[in-house]
């Protein structure tokens, strides 16, 4: 499968009533009206963690340094009907970050309950694998879209060990 190198980042903290994710609603571009992960694609000469730290930072303007993030899994999006738009990502997850998300002209940050995910407002493969690895679950997940490129045809999953950068 030829892909894009991307990256997810997932922000997590503990709050009175439990542990919140930070998500965001995509303003622009692909996936645009839809609450994503934030992240990005990975610039030739980076490694997924620079990657995310980066992308971080462009889109919820707050800081996250490399050795803060863990690794939870990958997911590999694979679209039949347009294979332009296959992605291998790779997914992070952190509770250490210097600053306080804010919006940017890409996303627009909000803090969900873990235990209430906006799944309705996601692409349709993100119940499949983000309750898992937020929960600690180290996984590879290959998700085949249907041919509508939005709904989900096939999710294989299976357990996931730590490559080195």
């Amino acid at each position: 499968m030829t892909a894009a190198h991307v990256t997810l980042c997932f922000l997590l903290r503990n709050g009175a009533d439990g542990e919140y994710v930070l998500l965001g609603t995509k303003k622009t571009g692909f996936g645009r009206g839809k609450v994503v992960g934030v992240g990005g694609h990975v610039e030739l000469g980076e490694t997924a963690s620079e990657a995310a730290c980066r992308e971080v930072m462009e889109e919820i303007n707050v800081v996250v340094h490399a050795n803060d993030l863990v690794p939870a899994g990958t997911v590999d999006f694979v679209f039949p009907a347009r294979p332009d738009w296959n992605m291998a990502t790779t997914v992070f997850l952190t509770r250490a970050w210097e600053g306080e998300p804010s919006e940017s002209e890409e996303i627009a940050p909000a803090w969900f309950p873990v235990e209430r995910l906006p799944v309705e407002r996601m692409w349709a493969d993100a119940e499949h694998w983000l309750p898992a690895m937020i929960s600690g679950q180290r996984i590879a997940v290959r998700v085949d879209l249907a041919a509508d490129n939005e709904n989900v045809a096939n999710v294989h999953t299976v357990a996931w060990t730590i490559p080195e950068e």
